[in-house]
């Protein structure tokens, strides 16, 4: 038979082998274990300080976006109120300028009838001193001559023709 030689163990070998896979082991674990433990201990706190900020970013924009929209309903409030406020002014002073209308058009009214009788009274001192006038013109006339029936009624006829003439010349 052959020799198992091909097959056989060798303790000194395999106790070899342990140790040098013990001492790769223990150079992997201080050279490249703690270095990439590390490394990505700093990329995670990276991230956490990322997200962090991220977060604060988005909370101090929704508190921003809260601001402007209070500010923005208080300016349309604001708004609202000047333009309501105008309106009234503008009414206002619309009732005013129509009630002072009013008044100047009661004014001017007034005065063209204050007017109007005043020329009435002017017409009729004027129509009463054409009927003096024609009254001391026929009683001077009739003491001037003596008259009759016939004369005295032409007289009358001829001082109403005369006073409907300036009457209707006055018109």
């Amino acid at each position: 038979m052959q020799s198992l030689d091909i097959i056989s163990v060798n303790l000194w070998q395999i106790i070899i082998s342990l140790a040098n896979l013990l001492i790769l082991l223990l150079l992997v674990k201080k050279f490249l274990f703690k270095p990439v433990n590390n490394m990505l201990a700093k990329r995670q706190a990276e991230l956490d300080s990322k997200y962090n900020a991220a977060n604060e970013a988005k909370a101090n924009a929704l508190r921003d976006e809260n601001y402007w929209k209070e500010k923005r309903q208080s300016v349309d409030s604001e708004a609202d109120s000047i333009i309501k406020k105008a309106s009234d002014n503008a009414k206002l002073r619309g009732d005013r300028i129509i009630e002072e209308a009013k008044d100047k058009a009661d004014g001017i009214v007034r005065q063209a009838q204050l007017e109007a009788e005043l020329e009435m009274k002017k017409a009729s001192e004027g129509i009463k001193r054409e009927i003096v006038d024609i009254s001391a013109a026929l009683a001077e006339k009739m003491l001037s001559r003596e008259i009759n029936v016939d004369d005295h009624r032409a007289l009358i006829d001829s001082a109403i023709e005369k006073i409907g003439d300036d009457n209707d010349a006055n018109e």
